[in-house]
């Protein structure tokens, strides 16, 4: 006998408690297995805890620069294993709250490994559920992703490290190798050197952070140079090496080969969705490059079979799969005026030091498609906010169509522009031009002032510069 349910989501992260959440609010009674954590690899192995620990970072970088802001401090050090601890605490506190909500919205949580047993049910294979079946009408995959290895440069565990192992290292490595410099690299790249590693970042294209504006990119990079990090671009790892304690890593730059010695190698290479053994090759559904297909409702061509979040495809962020979960329900419960999602309009945010945070086209992307644009770009160091704050360095970049004043896109480099971005964001959502950026008020003083300057500028209006 199975126990039978309107909605049944497998995977318990940021798509899938949200859809079980949401489901349960229109009145469907909801089923949801997760076969490790609640609150998926977001806030147990990555989005919470990674900012937990760069918050500890950039705690310490204040206090050893407390001369600026007339704070004596002296002998300032940090105890890594409480750094450490305290980031799993704080994911450990987020994961107990879905659980929390899951009882709340009365959603029934089961524990194991689902698999798609045949026409809307399901089987739990592994786990302390393992054994039950349980059926739906609508069944939602949000089975998340991994981290992609390359072959022959796979983590061990010990010496070579996924993201997992660099979150809990059992000590601080002296010096360190990242491979690959999107978000997870450049993060943990920024962790590391800002606690005294030696942290030499690789990049297989002409830039570091390549799905950024390249302006952006460059002032990243110089930035992270300036704080002793070895930044190479256009080079590839053809060979790890490895001894007792440390890697020697063969580097192509180039077309040129060097060496570099490491004690611990970060693998941060992009991710696979997760579509193995979910029993996917009995259904309709297709896969392509390690990533379900959906339609804009984030159906399968399987009925009755939806994938949301990581494991249906870029771009590969918790927010992107929330507002996939609820449209999806929606979609399923017949509720008026739901809207596709609008990839466009998603931001993204690196939290290293400096931030970066970016909505929309980068320049390079609008004219490629062929639009004629105006660009603003506002200097950190031409706001009052900025100055007292002792973050001078940074820069907001505008993108317009200069035919209708469409805002194209934003890009921010400096302190804290991950919580200013969704102003743009908003702006974008609501279709707005310059016009109505230029005539909203900014308070003061506030660094969200240099987004308003930055459009400005694109007009050839900026006051302060």
């Amino acid at each position: 006998m199975s126990e039978n349910f309107d909605v049944i989501v497998v995977g318990g992260g940021p798509g899938g408690y949200v859809a079980a959440i949401r489901a349960s609010q229109l009145g469907m009674k909801t089923a949801l297995i997760e076969k490790q954590h609640l609150g998926g690899i977001c806030l147990n192995w990555g989005c919470i805890p990674t900012k937990a620990l760069l918050r500890s970072a950039e705690v310490y970088h204040l206090a050893k620069h407390g001369d600026a802001y007339g704070i004596t401090t002296k002998d300032v050090s940090f105890d890594f294993k409480k750094i450490i601890e305290r980031s799993r605490g704080v994911a450990k506190q987020l994961s107990g709250g879905i659980g929390h909500l899951m009882k709340k919205n009365k959603v029934t949580v089961f524990d194991g490994h689902a698999a798609l047993a045949g026409k809307g049910t399901l089987d739990i294979t592994e786990g302390k559920d393992k054994g039950k079946k349980l059926s739906a009408k609508h069944i939602i995959l949000a089975t998340g992703a991994r981290a992609r290895a390359l072959p022959g440069l796979e983590p061990d565990g010990k010496l070579v490290w996924s993201y997992k192992e660099a979150l809990v290292p059992e000590e601080m490595p002296k010096s360190l190798l990242v491979v690959g410099s999107g978000a997870i690299g450049s993060e943990f790249a920024s962790f590391y050197q800002t606690l005294g590693a030696k942290v030499t970042l690789v990049e297989v294209v002409d830039r570091i952070l390549p799905v950024e504006d390249a302006e952006i990119s460059d002032f990243v990079k110089k930035s992270f140079e300036k704080d002793g990090m070895t930044v190479l671009t256009k080079a590839m790892v053809k060979e790890l090496q490895k001894s007792k304690n440390n890697v020697k890593a063969i580097i192509e730059v180039d077309g040129k080969k060097q060496e570099i010695t490491a004690d611990r190698i970060i693998m941060a290479v992009g991710i696979t969705g997760n579509v193995e053994n979910i029993g996917l090759e009995k259904t309709k559904a297709k896969i392509d490059r390690g990533h379900i297909l959906t339609d804009k409702w984030c159906e399968t061509d399987e009925k009755g079979v939806y994938a949301i979040g990581d494991v249906a495809g870029a771009p590969w962020l918790a927010h992107k799969a929330s507002h996939e979960a609820v449209i999806c329900i929606e979609k399923i419960a017949g509720v008026k005026d739901v809207h596709p999602l609008d990839t466009g309009n998603i931001p993204g945010c690196t939290y290293c030091r400096p931030q970066v945070a970016s909505v929309g086209l980068t320049e390079a992307k609008a004219k490629e498609q062929g639009y004629s644009v105006k660009v603003g770009r506002f200097p950190f160091i031409g706001n009052g906010k900025a100055i007292a704050l002792g973050e001078p360095e940074g820069l907001v970049k505008t993108v317009f169509d200069a035919k209708t004043g469409e805002l194209l896109g934003a890009h921010m480099v400096g302190a804290e522009v991950t919580e200013m971005i969704q102003g743009y964001v908003v702006g974008r959502t609501l279709e707005t031009t310059e016009a109505e950026l230029m005539h909203t008020v900014f308070p003061h003083p506030t660094l969200s002032e240099m987004m308003h300057e930055s459009v400005l500028s694109a007009y050839g209006k900026a006051l302060h510069m």
